[in-house]
């Protein structure tokens, strides 16, 4: 039995296998704007801010820093497992082919829900925005579209968030380049307003709002790593579209390195401009920068910053949905799911199936569930994740050094050690509830797997040979 759940693709047969099925379209410059869509969200605009006024002061900028580094870790693994197997999949695909069949199902499995909900949540914190806005605008709009039931007085669904998770998957549907072209001139209206906020908001940096640097001592920015490192990861739902990619072996590598280097010089400006522009216990946790420049008598700019703050977190919306349907396409083309989801647009391309399951489940999340809900149920797949891809990475360092790699991981094996250390310190931070929505979908996992799964999966059915060692 263990043998069968430990079962193993060769990495040669998965880098060569269905070949042609998806459109291999995606250049460099677009697969980094993906990742940096996934990166570049409410972290810069809203995160920052709520650390800085209430966790670490200034010395945001070393949360910032630290959390960097444990993800560059993590990065440092996905970028030399997407250079030598340039397949959908991600951290499910890596999990399958170095620690076994069940380890892969059960990442993949988590993935399919966490991924979903991040979509569901973002969607939420944009269509909170546009209520203000709409708001400010002096527009009158029934109370019984504006939220979840529970969120407000006449709140019976969150429409607008509805309508953007359905927004998203008729963009995915569209083919993987319409899509990219979309993402990539979105996220660089995104990065014209960081750096809008950036170069403006250095002119009015006053050094003094920098002292005390740690008013709440070293652990205090040591505690704002773990809640800002939610914010520099994206590059792992990036790395599921390399079976995308025109060159994915020289391409994806270089694409997870430079979205997470230029997200972390913008966060690290960034978050130099907002505390040296206001006290820290000045700053509005929830919207710090709008804030900041209207306090500084730069209403207009508040207000540009604010709808760039829309505009840049939906691109988040892009890359984690792109996510979750490469990943759960992956798991059913492998037979550990029905074969029916892995169906593609006969033109277009792309898994129409299920980005359509996903844009409805993720829509009625977001519209029934008030936000605190539904972020309950994201985190802890994504850091199992990370850990799986880093174990992953030493073991076959070490069982098949031979293989051709395009990118490899430096400091072997303490850089990845680094990625699980972390990820396991931040898994401790997370509630109670975290660990039973958790343990509730493991179970639910459980059974699906032992009552299809392993029976369906291609390996079962005499698919590629089994490599468990023995």
């Amino acid at each position: 039995m263990s043998q069968g759940i430990f079962r193993r693709k060769p990495v040669e047969q998965i880098a060569t296998e269905h070949e042609g099925e998806l459109s291999r379209s995606l250049g460099l410059w677009q697969l980094t704007a993906i990742g940096i869509g996934g990166i570049i969200g409410a972290g810069i605009f809203a995160l920052a801010g709520a650390v800085a006024h209430e966790t670490a002061g200034p010395a945001v900028l070393v949360s910032f820093l630290i959390a960097g580094i444990a993800s560059a870790a993590a990065a440092f693994s996905y970028a030399e497992f997407a250079g030598m197997i340039p397949k959908a999949g991600s951290a499910y695909t890596y999990g399958y082919a170095v620690l076994g069949e069940i380890v892969g199902w059960f990442i993949g499995w988590d993935l399919l829900l966490e991924y979903t909900a991040i979509v569901a949540v973002v969607a939420i914190g944009i269509s909170g925005y546009f209520g203000f806005l709409v708001g400010q605008l002096g527009v009158n709009v029934p109370a019984w579209m504006l939220g979840a039931p529970g969120t407000g007085p006449g709140h019976v669904v969150d429409l607008f968030a509805v309508v953007l998770c359905l927004l998203i998957a008729y963009l995915l549907n569209l083919g993987i380049n319409s899509a990219a072209r979309f993402e990539t001139f979105v996220v660089g209206l995104k990065v014209a307003v960081v750096l809008l906020v950036i170069i403006v908001g250095f002119f009015y940096i006053n050094t003094d709002n920098y002292t005390p640097f740690f008013p709440f001592g070293v652990s205090g920015a040591i505690t704002g790593a773990a809640t800002v490192f939610f914010a520099v990861f994206g590059y792992d739902a990036m790395s599921t579209a390399a079976e995308e990619s025109k060159d994915a072996q020289r391409h994806m590598p270089k694409a997870i390195i430079y979205s997470l280097a230029v997200s972390m010089v913008l966060y690290v400006l960034a978050t130099l401009v907002l505390t040296g522009m206001q006290n820290y216990k000045q700053i509005d946790p929830e919207s710090g920068f709008s804030s900041a420049f209207a306090a500084v008598g730069l209403p207009g700019l508040a207000s540009l910053i604010a709808v760039g703050a829309i505009i840049g977190i939906l691109t988040v919306m892009f890359t984690f949905m792109l996510g979750v349907t490469r990943v759960w396409f992956a798991m059913s083309r492998d037979g550990l799911l029905p074969g029916w989801f892995a169906k593609l647009h006969p033109v277009r391309r792309v898994p129409s199936r299920v980005t359509w399951i996903v844009g409805v489940a993720s829509g009625l999340i977001a519209g029934f569930l008030p936000i605190r809900e539904a972020a309950e149920l994201t985190n802890i797949g994504i850091l199992l994740a990370f850990v799986v891809v880093c174990v992953a990475v030493i073991v076959l360092r070490y069982r098949r050094p031979d293989l051709p790699r395009t990118f490899r991981t430096p400091g072997m094996p303490f850089v990845p050690a680094l990625g699980v250390a972390f990820s396991i310190w931040l898994i401790t931070f997370l509630t109670p509830l975290t660990w039973l929505r958790f343990a509730i979908w493991f179970l639910i996992g459980l059974i699906v797997y032992f009552a299809y799964s392993r029976r369906h999966s291609v390996l079962a059915q005499g698919g590629p040979p089994d490599v468990t060692p023995g």
